[in-house]
């Protein structure tokens, strides 16, 4: 386990989701026949539920072609699982025409800074910000660039959400670890 330093937070990938456009129909019926560890109950939801065991995902496929994976710890691992579901269904005789065009639309991150933070100061500090203790313990920064939403703890740990790239999820978490520490919100044991 890495630990935190003044100058280097520790961020965790926890889920990517992704979409993916087959352009074409699926028919879900036929998919549930070839796999027996498929979910799919077409009177209580209308996407079929394809899990993976490597890596440990599910993705939903709907009858349009269009499909949403969730559970990938990485925008690589999120392109693979999609990959492996078309494989998957075109070995078992599903008929796929082309490649899926796949969309990373979500990463959520967890993060260490390593210091307790001013939450009350914070709030006045940094804009866009929404912190009622009362209702809930942390402190919600809506960062503008890049376009995240960050969940901020006392504890220093923070959840960061929205994120299109793994990239964006780094820059924005260093950027504010950068800001609390040039702010003097964060007090380091």
């Amino acid at each position: 386990m890495e630990f935190p330093s003044k100058s280097k937070p520790v961020i965790k990938i926890e889920n990517v989701v992704a979409s993916a456009t087959l352009n074409q129909e699926v028919d879900l019926n036929a998919v549930a026949s070839a796999f027996r560890n498929v979910e799919y109950r077409p009177e209580q939801f209308p996407g079929l539920v394809f899990r993976l065991k490597r890596p440990k995902t599910a993705t939903l496929i709907f009858n349009s072609g269009k499909m949403v994976c969730t559970g990938a710890k990485s925008e690589k691992e999120a392109r693979r699982a999609i990959m492996k579901v078309v494989k998957s269904l075109k070995d078992a005789g599903i008929i796929i025409v082309g490649k899926p065009a796949i969309k990373i639309q979500n990463i959520v991150a967890s993060a260490i800074l390593g210091g307790r933070i001013d939450l009350e100061r914070a709030a006045y500090e940094l804009k866009r910000t929404m912190y009622e203790p009362e209702q809930f313990p942390g402190l919600i920064y809506r960062m503008e660039n890049p376009k995240v939403v960050i969940l901020l703890f006392a504890s220093g740990k923070l959840v960061c959400t929205g994120g299109k790239s793994e990239d964006e999820v780094y820059d924005a978490i260093q950027k504010l670890h950068q800001t609390l520490e040039e702010k003097g919100l964060i007090e380091y044991e």
